[in-house]
């Protein structure tokens, strides 16, 4: 299974160039650019943690490709994603993020159907990622 979020996951993995012009554009548009990651990608997993401080002043793009390149190093076996955040007044608020690293292996989700009251079905998502993980303690 291939998780599915951000602008572009529905398209082929990024190449660095791919990463490299993209990040240029959030740039130009005076985006602040950060870098995240983690290891559970569950849809309402938004608190992923932060590689370093966002990169409020930085104009050149392969700064963040180092960036991106050592959480990499760090990370391998971790989903990592780039975001640009618009500070300006009135809009404050994340414009664009993308995947730019997954784990080798992708376990998925597993999809729970409850009935409920008023023949209400609720459904929830529980991440393989995390269910194996606490049965190896």
């Amino acid at each position: 299974m291939r998780i599915t979020q951000g602008t572009f996951s529905f398209l082929p993995e990024l190449t660095d160039e791919q990463i490299k012009k993209q990040v240029k554009y959030c740039l130009d548009q005076n985006y602040a650019v950060n870098i995240e990651y983690t290891d559970d990608p569950h849809p309402r997993n938004t608190y992923w943690e932060m590689w370093g401080l966002p990169m409020f002043d930085l104009k050149d793009p392969a700064g963040v490709l180092m960036e991106i390149n050592e959480c990499r190093k760090t990370y391998p076996e971790h989903y990592i994603r780039v975001g640009a955040f618009d500070s300006e007044r009135g809009t404050e608020s994340l414009r664009i993020s993308f995947i730019v690293n997954r784990p080798s292996h992708e376990p998925g989700f597993r999809l729970e159907r409850t009935e409920t009251d008023g023949r209400c079905i609720r459904y929830t998502a529980h991440s393989y990622a995390r269910l194996s993980e606490s049965r190896g303690r």
